[in-house]
């Protein structure tokens, strides 16, 4: 056992039996192990959890980082996507990626910071856009998440319309490009 081998259990765990059911009890159960020594490797769940985030997120991590002379919308929009495929790819990956701190991640966020700034866009626009889509996109994969797991649109009741996830994020996020596209310095 150790530490790689007890993030991966743990993320097998939550795909298994979601968020609300991980615990330390049973994924030291699953290891085969006596639940202190899990603390060997991680002194809090919240540890855990943090430790389950980072490499949950890691194909966004890997992602392409843009360039210079790349264009600053299709990167966005790319970027964005990413980090929604990649929510989307664990069970309740909204919830374990919310409220986590992407220390492994702050030098990528720098450099994608630092290009759209090169691109024109103002320092403080461009924090505010990375923020706001970073939020937008957590919350509308929780919405399509809780959807999934708790009731399908068969479940609602007449005259509530059917919601497209990925329709919807595309305008939402198409919403956010455009008022940051009206700050851009030529």
């Amino acid at each position: 056992m150790n530490r790689e081998n007890v993030v991966t259990e743990a993320l097998d765990l939550l795909d298994e039996v979601g968020l609300d059911t991980v615990s330390t009890r049973r994924l030291a159960k699953r290891l085969g192990v006596e639940q202190p020594s899990l603390y060997w490797y991680f002194g809090t769940k919240k540890d855990l959890l943090a430790a389950m985030a980072e490499v949950a997120m890691a194909p966004h991590a890997k992602a392409p980082l843009p360039e210079p002379g790349d264009d600053w919308r299709a990167w966005f929009l790319d970027n964005t996507r990413s980090f929604r495929r990649t929510l989307l790819m664990r069970r309740d990956g909204a919830r374990l990626h919310a409220g986590s701190t992407p220390t492994a991640d702050l030098d990528r966020i720098g450099r994608k910071m630092d290009f759209l700034v090169a691109s024109g866009v103002p320092e403080q626009h461009a924090r505010m856009a990375m923020l706001a889509a970073s939020r937008f996109t957590v919350g509308s994969v929780l919405e399509e998440q809780a959807e999934a797991q708790y009731g399908d649109s068969a479940e609602l009741p007449a005259g509530v319309p059917v919601i497209d996830h990925e329709s919807a994020f595309e305008a939402g996020l198409a919403l956010i490009v455009d008022g940051l596209a009206r700050h851009v310095e030529a």
